[in-house]
Order: C-alpha cells, then sequence, then structure tokens
C-alpha cells in the first residue's frame, strides 16, 4: 500500500491532486491544509511520497520541504508556479526535493513520480545496508574486545583468541559475536 501526505492550499487542489496521486498508484491520500498540521501528520514518517503544492496559506512550501527531505523517508515533491520552478528547483534540489512546475502536465507527473519511488527505493536499499555493515563492524568490535580480553586474562596469543571465538561458535552453534559478549561477561570486571 503506497501512502502519499498532500500539503495543499484548498479542497479543490487536493480533490485534484488526489485523483493524480490515485491514479499513480497512492492508495492512502492524507490532504493537510497547513504547514504545521503537515509536520504532525508527517511525524508518524509511514509516507512514501510527501507532496506540497505551494503556495500555502501559512508558507511558501520551501522550507517545509526541506524539512521533510531532512527529517522523513519520504520522497519530497513540491509543486510551484511556472514562474518560479527554476529559482525553487536551484533551492531545493540539493536537498533531494523534486521540483514540479503548475500546470501539471499528467505524463510528466507520472515521471516525476516514477523518478521519486525509484529514488526512495534506492535510498532505502543504501540505509539497508549501511544498517547491516554498522551491525558488522559492532561485532567486529565485541570480537576485538573479547580476544583482547583473552590475551590479557588467559595469555593467550591474538590468533589462539581468534581460534578459540571460532571454535566455540562452531560447537556452540551460536555467532562468534554471541560468543565475544560471554566472554566479556565473564573476564571483564
Amino acid at each position: 500500500m503506497k501512502k502519499a501526505l498532500l500539503v495543499t492550499n484548498s479542497e479543490q487542489s487536493a480533490r485534484s491532486l488526489s485523483e493524480l496521486l490515485t491514479s499513480e498508484g497512492y492508495d492512502e491520500i492524507t490532504p493537510v491544509f497547513a504547514s504545521y498540521s503537515a509536520e504532525e501528520k508527517a511525524s508518524d514518517d509511514g509516507f512514501d511520497v510527501i507532496c506540497i503544492n505551494a503556495p500555502l496559506p501559512d508558507e511558501n512550501g520551501i522550507s517545509l520541504s526541506i524539512h521533510f527531505a531532512q527529517t522523513t523517508r519520504a520522497s519530497v515533491v513540491i509543486i510551484v508556479p511556472q514562474k518560479n520552478a527554476d529559482e525553487v528547483s536551484d533551492l531545493l534540489t540539493q536537498h533531494g526535493v523534486l521540483v514540479i512546475a503548475k500546470p501539471i502536465n499528467k505524463h510528466l507527473f507520472h515521471h516525476y513520480l516514477q523518478f521519486a519511488d525509484c529514488f526512495r527505493s534506492r535510498m532505502l536499499r543504501v540505509e539497508r545496508e549501511n544498517e547491516r555493515l554498522k551491525h558488522m563492524v559492532d561485532d567486529l568490535r565485541l570480537i576485538d574486545r573479547a580476544k583482547l580480553l583473552l590475551v590479557s586474562c588467559l595469555n593467550m596469543s591474538e590468533s589462539q583468541a581468534h581460534r578459540y571465538i571460532e571454535k566455540q561458535a562452531m560447537d556452540l552453534r551460536i555467532s562468534k559475536a554471541q560468543v565475544a559478549v560471554q566472554v566479556i561477561q565473564t573476564y571483564e570486571n
């Protein structure tokens, strides 16, 4: 299920943009009509795309789009009048915000949202890989700490400590990080 937060200035524009988003496969569209309401709704961080139809009643939408780009995982799209599109694009591209000019061409809107979905998918893949690598580094730190304890407390060489942790992991059918935690709990005090 694809979710969209639609920040706009009127019921009429909310209906029109909701139709466009629905035609693009967004099942759940949440319209809001002010930036403070949008910030409250977006704090859940469950949206795939946040679409801002600028200007808003309480701001121009630029700072709000930057805020969402920095604080959420959603793709952020801002729709601005044609006369401001280049200037706004120059300001927001560096923040990862996609700028669409009004009036909206349905065909281009489709491609913009496809691009936003692709960008979000890649970003989420990179985040997952980053988390996996972070977990690996944490495990290596634990294992190194455990090896140091085995070297200092049991007078093992580094290779003996390494072999001990590997063998314990195989014999007990647990990860080397779990063995390292057990060693740390046993010898660290």
